[in-house]
């Protein structure tokens, strides 16, 4: 098949676009390289820089394309709330104009990889699908918004679609800004370097921690699987997992001894998360094979940066 993957040069995206070109698909790549890379990419992925509003660019890259997969996107919750017009431009604009592009080239399949921020606060666990929005950021407004472009854009153009709402994504090849870093990676390279593991809140808030491996395998499913048009599918781990718990197993993981300490100031804002994997079972064939201390020692072990002082 051919693939288009906008977002490619950042962390799922290369970790997608390498795994299909390893299993004999060619692939097409746009991404801006504002966080991502060039050298995560395959040599033979054909990559071109440029902005997800550029439409010449997509009408280009289109062509003879059989599935899209649209991962760009600002992704930082914090810097969200900085600059709400800066993620609508891209997460939501972007979106609309890719949209456009492939019905002017007449693209039939689209995977939008959305996120499991949607849901915030909820009294239901784990989360299914059904369930009602309520965003609690300009990101997680911005996904929200782009799911409903997607599939209604989809719908009145005969475009295929499925939106894959990730959960908390962690692995080797995750980007380490000096600011506004993910949790996963900034805890392990503290630990490592017996640095000190800032506990948002109270520390019994969970989330649910998936390995990049198997975020990849569910979205290489959704590019052929049958009637997923339409459909909303959670791509987590299915375990629900409290920061407390995170801290003491990338503690026993890097044998470091850490300071812990805890920010009155809950960042996130949301209490408890945990994907209900029903849908990804019957319609992907997912099931996740990564713990999260297998996962853990992955990362460290793969990503020479974290054990860096």
């Amino acid at each position: 098949m051919r693939f288009l993957i906008t977002g490619a040069a950042g962390f799922l995206g290369s970790a997608l676009a390498n795994r299909l070109v390893d299993e004999g698909h060619t692939v097409r790549a746009l991404d801006d390289l504002s966080t991502g890379s060039p050298d995560v990419l395959s040599p033979d992925v054909f990559l071109t820089r440029g902005d997800i509003n550029d439409r010449p660019k997509l009408w280009t890259l289109l062509q003879d394309v059989d599935c899209v997969y649209h991962l760009a996107a600002r992704v930082s919750v914090p810097e969200s709330v900085l600059y709400p017009r800066e993620y609508n431009l891209v997460n939501v604009g972007g979106t609309v104009t890719l949209m456009e592009a492939m019905r002017d080239v007449g693209v039939r399949r689209v995977v939008f990889i959305s996120s499991g921020t949607v849901y915030g606060d909820q009294t239901e666990q784990p989360l299914t699908e059904s369930l009602q929005p309520n965003p609690r950021s300009p990101y997680a407004v911005s996904k929200v918004a782009a799911e409903y472009y997607v599939r209604s854009i989809g719908m009145l153009w005969g475009i295929e679609s499925v939106c894959l709402r990730v959960f908390n994504a962690y692995g080797p090849g995750q980007h380490l800004p000096p600011v506004h870093a993910p949790i996963i990676p900034y805890f392990l390279r503290q630990a490592w370097n017996q640095g000190t593991l800032v506990l948002h809140g109270d520390g019994s808030q969970t989330r649910d921690y998936v390995y990049v491996d198997d975020v990849v395998q569910a979205a290489v499913s959704a590019s052929s699987a049958p009637d997923i048009n339409q459909r909303i599918i959670n791509v987590g781990s299915g375990v629900e997992t409290s920061v407390q718990e995170l801290a003491r197993q990338v503690i026993e993981v890097t044998g470091g001894s850490p300071e812990v300490i805890y920010n009155p100031r809950n960042e996130g804002g949301v209490r408890r998360m945990c994907a209900d994997l029903t849908l990804a079972q019957q319609y992907l064939g997912y099931r996740p094979t990564v713990s999260l201390t297998d996962g853990l020692r992955k990362t460290l072990e793969q990503n020479p940066r974290l054990r860096m002082k």
